[in-house]
């Protein structure tokens, strides 16, 4: 069976590595779907979730991964994702995002509006909604 190698980075962290039988990206202009062969091309990842399909004798199963931001290079036999932001859907905890969420909501109340850090609450704030947003789709099933 083809595969991909697949790296998944984000700037802290090596998020996954290894072999995908395909993945669906997000883009800033919609999902791409990336299987082996598929021709050398650069795109900016947008918001929301890229989609990690395992090999079958791996186990098969797809890992939802929550991405803003970043670029993917892609080749016929592999993928290197570099994020902005990103969490594997399971790895969140809903009580740290939601308290997280709080603080930033907090700090952007406490800005004057001419205060150029109310962009890095509000940014911060979008990032715990999609947070929070996957993981009520993955308790709901």
């Amino acid at each position: 069976m083809a595969e991909l190698t697949c790296q998944f980075v984000r700037p802290d962290k090596l998020i996954y590595e290894g072999l995908v039988k395909s993945l669906i990206l997000v883009t800033k202009n919609g999902e791409l779907g990336v299987w082996p062969g598929h021709a050398n091309e650069i795109c900016s990842l947008g918001d929301g979730v890229v989609r990690l399909h395992h090999l079958d004798e791996d186990g098969g199963g797809t890992d939802n991964v929550v991405v803003s931001g970043g670029y993917a290079e892609i080749g016929p036999d592999g993928v290197i994702i570099l994020a902005d932001h990103a969490r594997l859907a399971n790895d969140i905890d809903p009580d740290v995002v939601t308290e997280t969420r709080q603080k930033a909501l907090d700090a952007l109340e406490n800005l004057d509006d001419s205060d150029n850090r109310s962009a890095y609450y509000e940014q911060k704030i979008k990032w715990c909604n999609m947070l929070l947003k996957e993981e009520q789709k993955l308790r709901e099933g």
